[in-house]
């Protein structure tokens, strides 16, 4: 199989664990399509093709049923690793964002109980990815692997340098800019 066409059925999957995921919390929180969609700011067509394993989601409209459903992103995203995992570069379910050079990968999420979910994130240069709240008591750790960027609470962001740690609030508006090259980032979310 050539790249292309693995890069499709890796899509393709994704898309469709997506629509499963997103229908099996949806009717786990007992809420109607046009309910969830109102919550989460959406039109109802949209959340009927996302069901259906239509289109392709960005990172803006997942965070956003993520945050309807009062469940973390990456539960949305995949379904729980098995006890030993490994994720090679270039690897893993990749939401892109659709307003600006942003990819989050998911490098692990953790089962019911304590909830975190690891991510590798990538900024093409000069982009900014602002976020809107996550779901109440969400707390993030970004560290910073390469490149620089700002970061952090939108209305107090911080510089930081490759190597740099932060932690703040995720349910409160947040954001992330490299500042002048691609920069990438490893963030931990932790959930309630």
């Amino acid at each position: 199989m050539n790249d292309d066409a693995e890069h499709a059925a890796t899509a393709a999957a994704l898309i469709t664990g997506i629509a499963d995921r997103l229908r099996r919390e949806r009717e786990r929180a007992q809420l109607s399509a046009s309910e969830l969609a109102r919550r989460a700011g959406l039109a109802k067509s949209t959340l009927t093709q996302l069901e259906a394993g239509q289109g392709n989601p960005g990172v803006e409209t997942l965070w956003a049923l993520a945050v309807a459903l009062g469940v973390p992103f990456a539960q949305l995203i995949a379904e729980p690793a098995p006890v030993t995992q490994i994720v090679r570069a270039g690897e893993g379910p990749t939401t892109r964002a659709e307003q600006t050079d942003f990819a989050a990968t998911l490098l692990a999420s953790c089962p019911p109980g304590p909830r975190h979910s690891l991510y590798r994130l990538t900024l093409g240069a000069g982009a900014s990815r602002h976020s809107a709240p996550h779901i109440p008591g969400t707390v993030e750790h970004l560290t910073v692997t390469a490149g620089r960027m700002n970061a952090g609470p939108a209305d107090a962001p911080v510089d930081l340098a490759t190597g740099d740690y932060m932690r703040f609030p995720g349910d409160i508006a947040h954001v992330y800019t490299a500042v002048t090259e691609p920069a990438h980032a490893v963030l931990v979310m932790a959930y309630p």
